[in-house]
């Protein structure tokens, strides 16, 4: 096995990463290949906690382009993430991985609220967590509760996992093929250039609290594992 750089880290997946080659929702072999990269990372022996969106179901922000009260669609939104969050616990569990969802919103049929201490706890005791509900607040995108968790539970590294694109680039490389990749870069440095790395109050947040980010390709079987053990892989912001 090979040695982890870090001991404990945050996971932060969008919700389209579980859509697979669908168009909408949850694709099970999808989700079953996400939790099987996540058990390998739990197998280093780190403390790992993971953060879910759902733009796969919901996106607040389209809804009230839509119309929708924007409040009323961010809150939809978190419900969302915790079907994400469920289907990704059902499949870890399946896998032999002891895992705790807490969300941000008080669902206690389904998952414990988010207690400080007791995530740290499971984490102690070597159980991966999964955050969902995002921060519990409209107009807060999942990408900032990933940065706040990271923060709360004082991990060493906020893993950014991309759908299909294998770290961060000067311009869209979908869109422009000669588009620039950067091996490294500082979080001032992707702030001013306003790269698409995540929304610009998670990435002050990391900044603010010294929290490296490491960006890497999901679709990439080895970049997670490569990416907790401190290989260079994807886009390092730190």
């Amino acid at each position: 096995m090979p040695t982890p750089r870090y001991k404990r880290a945050v996971l932060k997946l969008s919700g389209e990463a579980l859509k697979g080659e669908s168009g909408y929702g949850v694709d099970w072999p999808t989700v079953r290949y996400v939790a099987g990269q996540v058990k390998e990372l739990h197998a280093l022996g780190v403390q790992l906690a993971v953060v879910v969106g759902g733009g796969n179901i919901w996106r607040g922000a389209d809804a009230a382009r839509a119309g929708m009260d924007r409040t009323t669609a961010d809150y939809a939104g978190m419900l969302a993430t915790v079907i994400n969050a469920l289907a990704l616990q059902d499949a870890l569990e399946k896998l032999g991985v002891v895992t705790r969802t807490q969300t941000a919103l008080p669902i206690t049929n389904v998952a414990e609220p988010f207690i400080h201490r007791r995530a740290v706890r499971h984490l102690e005791k070597e159980r991966v967590v999964i955050f969902a509900a995002g921060t519990g607040n409209p107009y807060m995108t999942t990408d900032t509760a990933a940065a706040l968790r990271a923060v709360e539970m004082g991990a060493q590294v906020l893993l950014m996992a991309k759908n299909g694109i294998d770290g961060v680039y000067d311009a869209d490389p979908r869109k422009h093929p000669g588009a620039k990749k950067f091996d490294k870069i500082s979080h001032i440095d992707a702030l001013s250039r306003r790269l698409e790395v995540m929304d610009t109050t998670a990435l002050s947040m990391c900044m603010d609290n010294g929290l490296p980010i490491v960006v890497f390709d999901l679709l990439d079987p080895q970049a997670a594992v490569k990416a907790l053990t401190g290989e260079a892989i994807g886009t390092l912001i730190s």
